[in-house]
């Protein structure tokens, strides 16, 4: 056994403190070196006690966690996981705090946790282990804002283009970020775009409406039934599978409630299965950065269809699980950088 993954524990309420250090202390391979009731004792904290990774509370007196998180990325990065209550307020804190450079987030434990502890601890245990592990950014190496255009997505003029071709992304640890990066890069003509991100439900809708206000796209939760469009991307709500299906000439999504796969509601897999099936060659994949191998076997469907498929590089992702598992079993025509995704897919897009 190595050394265990040291973490400090930041948060304002002394029972959240209590809790997480206890449910934290229980995992074999972590260790709670200290807590901290605000950001200024956090400060002082990091500098004495040098943790592998910081559990951050969004909402905080004297600063709040977005203001010491801006700060900490950009004087001292280190892997931080955000700890956020389900609320429309913390969705929406909780995004920025991820666009800030924070790696993942996790639910503030229930008061009655006894009831939830096994799947709580395994949830933390594995975004603490994840977190230690990250290639952590500074600010200033974040990729900007562009321009307002991209901010407030253009409305829809003319004609938009056949609906026939088709971007399907999946994502995990570190994609809510590497999704947008992608998007940001797309046209408003593009293909319409299916994403599959692993995030909670209380999360994916405040996610696809930052996404809509920073993309060129319309982006939105997917509804049961609703057409794809060319310019629009459709985000699974978290908790539902979205798949693709065939409605005449034209994709519809369809969404439902059955068992997660690979441990995962939304799951990849099942978005690029259905993907191959209602679109076959029209359609371009692309597998971005996370934890696991959920949408290897979807992706490698795809690839052996003739699909062009696209695995994000290892230098550029957060968690090269998913996209390196691909790369490995062959199912990635090619591997590239984020930065270089999107023009990808569209070049793929074009071409039969």
């Amino acid at each position: 056994m190595g050394k265990p993954i040291r973490v400090l524990v930041v948060d304002d309420s002394a029972l959240v403190r209590k809790l997480l250090t206890e449910v934290l202390n229980s995992i074999e391979g972590i260790e709670v070196v200290g807590t901290a009731q605000d950001p200024y004792v956090a400060r002082e904290r990091i500098k004495s006690l040098d943790p592998d990774v910081l559990t951050l509370d969004v909402e905080m007196p004297r600063m709040d966690g977005l203001t010491f998180l801006r700060n900490l990325m950009r004087l001292r990065p280190m892997p931080v996981v955000m700890v956020s209550s389900l609320t429309e307020r913390g969705a929406e804190v909780t995004m920025q705090a991820l666009e800030l450079g924070a790696v993942d987030f996790v639910t503030k434990p229930a008061l009655d946790l006894a009831n939830t502890l096994n799947a709580y601890r395994d949830e933390l245990a594995a975004k603490v282990r994840v977190a230690a592990g990250a290639r952590v950014r500074t600010l200033a190496a974040v990729k900007p804002k562009h321009s307002v255009d991209e901010i407030l997505p253009a409305k829809a003029v003319g004609h938009w283009r056949t609906t026939d071709r088709l971007l399907a992304i999946g994502a995990s640890t570190g994609g809510t970020e590497a999704v947008k990066d992608v998007l940001i890069d797309l046209p408003p003509d593009s293909p319409a775009v299916v994403i599959a991100q692993h995030i909670p439900a209380g999360f994916s809708g405040a996610w696809a409406q930052r996404m809509n206000r920073q993309s060129r796209l319309v982006v939105k939760e997917a509804e049961e039934g609703e057409r794809l469009m060319a310019g629009h991307a459709y985000v699974a709500p978290g908790d539902q599978h979205l798949m693709v299906a065939r409605d005449g000439a034209r994709y519809v999504c369809r969404l439902n409630m059955a068992e997660p796969v690979n441990r995962h509601r939304p799951s990849v897999d099942v978005l690029f299965r259905s993907v191959a099936q209602a679109a076959g060659k029209n359609a371009c994949a692309a597998l971005l950065t996370g934890m696991g191998a959920d949408g290897v076997q979807g992706l490698k469907e795809l690839h052996d269809m003739g699909v062009e498929t696209i695995a994000q590089d290892e230098a550029t992702s957060v968690v090269w699980g998913m996209p390196g598992e691909a790369v490995k079993r062959g199912a990635a025509s090619q591997v590239l950088p984020l930065e270089r995704i999107a023009e990808a897919m569209l070049k793929a897009s074009r071409v039969r």
